[in-house]
């Protein structure tokens, strides 16, 4: 877009600045910052943070002020609104987390009223939404799923997250939707979904196999000389594709996008999990962006039904 101004008599044009959009991406561990451009969604810088761990509110929201400082730099008078991506029980709504398990101190807090004071910012200027929808949406806009119909994304790390995802659009609701768009909790096998495809679930089975302890990232690294670490694997793939079977399969996804800190060893169980389905019309595939998909999904969903093109 351009601006034109009269000097002498003659159409003289000037470009519009670019116009910026700060998203959040709140994890169990850390917190992710970036700014994308208006329109194209373009993730121009980012930074983070490890989760801090002080007593109230304050000390989330100075963070989050800090990582902003880092990333708009000198672009503060073009930043036109702020969206977080946080996991649940959260009133994306309103603004208020009602998490007990983790950040505790944000339980019942007006996160929407303490930002924008910080920020100086109007209330409407920052929006909430779940971090595997911010995660599937990115995935959507930027990532392997685009031009997908319907879509699933799943994140794998110290839980599951779960999203679904209609022309872009994500559902909370109807045919094939569990309640809430979660599968977390849903009964599978003698526990739930979240006992068997978790970092809790791949450490507690290599120990339960070996007498000892490793991280998944190291268990990972042992695949090719570990018999265990490698049945691990399969068997946390075997789960996942049951999964897809017979709790995903309803919805009639196009595409189900593994994200997560799991994501990045899905070769080591992709295989197995695909063996558990046959239909050729769904698509298990790892994301793309990575940690770059929930902030670009959150931009774009603080663009709700505007047009994004640039």
């Amino acid at each position: 877009m351009i601006s034109k101004s009269s000097e002498h008599g003659r159409s003289v044009e000037y470009p519009q600045p670019t116009m910026y959009i700060l998203a959040f991406d709140v994890g169990g561990s850390h917190i992710a910052g970036g700014l994308c451009e208006l329109g194209s969604l373009n993730l121009v810088s980012q930074s983070s943070s490890p989760l801090p761990n002080g007593p109230g509110s304050g000390s989330f929201v100075e963070c989050l002020y800090r990582l902003a400082r880092e990333v708009i730099g000198d672009r503060e008078k073009q930043v036109v609104g702020a969206s977080l991506a946080i996991p649940g029980p959260f009133d994306y709504a309103a603004g208020v987390s009602y998490m007990r398990h983790k950040l505790r101190s944000l339980y019942g807090v007006d996160l929407r009223a303490e930002l924008a004071q910080r920020f100086g910012w109007q209330r409407d200027q920052f929006r909430f939404l779940n971090d595997a929808g911010a995660f599937l949406l990115g995935e959507v806009h930027a990532g392997v799923a685009q031009g997908a119909h319907r879509a699933i994304g799943l994140t794998l790390g110290t839980g599951i997250g779960s999203a679904f995802a209609v022309c872009g659009h994500l559902m909370t609701d109807g045919e094939g939707v569990p309640p809430g768009g979660e599968i977390w909790n849903i009964p599978y096998l003698e526990g739930t979904v979240e006992d068997l495809l978790s970092t809790r679930a791949l450490t507690s089975s290599y120990a339960g196999r070996t007498g000892h302890s490793a991280k998944v990232i190291e268990i990972a690294a042992r695949v090719s000389s570990d018999v265990s670490a490698r049945q691990v694997f399969e068997a946390f793939g075997l789960h996942l594709g049951e999964i897809v079977r017979t709790i995903l399969a309803p919805f009639a996804p196009d595409v189900v996008i593994i994200g997560g800190g799991i994501s990045r060893a899905a070769d080591l169980y992709l295989p197995s999990a695909r063996q558990q389905f046959r239909s050729a019309d769904v698509h298990l595939v790892a994301s793309s962006l990575f940690d770059r998909a929930p902030l670009i999904g959150a931009a774009r969903f603080w663009c709700g039904d505007k047009n994004l093109t640039p």
